[in-house]
């Protein structure tokens, strides 16, 4: 059995941006039907991204907007299951402490809650709707 090599590559949206695209229109757009509309809400250019390679494929992506929230995290179908998602956000989790924040904050699908519960994050406030998918807000605070 070969072992595969996991890479996580941070930078701009203009570094990473059109392979973040993809990986997002797959997952969200096909996957979960997301409206287009709602998947670019123009906050790209403004964040740090997170870019993850399996044997040098890109398979998955996250983005720390400049306020500590961790968003768009996207993992292809294929590639689920091999701990690339928690990778992504450890990753977006030490960007946010080298940028000097408290706590980082994330709305989640409550599918995934017990995935972010693991990270450390505890969900707060009630459940609501994004993009017709159930969310509850986490935290994570950080400890410097």
């Amino acid at each position: 059995m070969t072992k595969t090599e996991l890479e996580i590559l941070e930078g701009s949206w203009t570094e990473l941006g059109d392979i973040a695209t993809e990986i997002r229109r797959v997952v969200f757009i096909e996957e979960q039907r997301v409206p287009l509309e709602e998947e670019w809400d123009g906050r790209d250019d403004a964040c740090t991204h997170f870019l993850a390679l399996l044997d040098g494929r890109p398979v998955g992506t996250a983005r720390l907007l400049p306020d500590a929230h961790i968003g768009r995290v996207a993992v292809l179908a294929e590639a689920r299951g091999h701990g690339i998602g928690a990778a992504l956000m450890r990753a977006a989790i030490e960007a946010a402490r080298r940028h000097g924040h408290d706590a980082v904050e994330l709305a989640a699908q409550t599918h995934a809650l017990v995935f972010y519960e693991r990270l450390g994050f505890q969900a707060f406030g009630e459940a609501f709707l994004d993009a017709g998918i159930v969310h509850r807000n986490m935290r994570l605070l950080l400890t410097h």
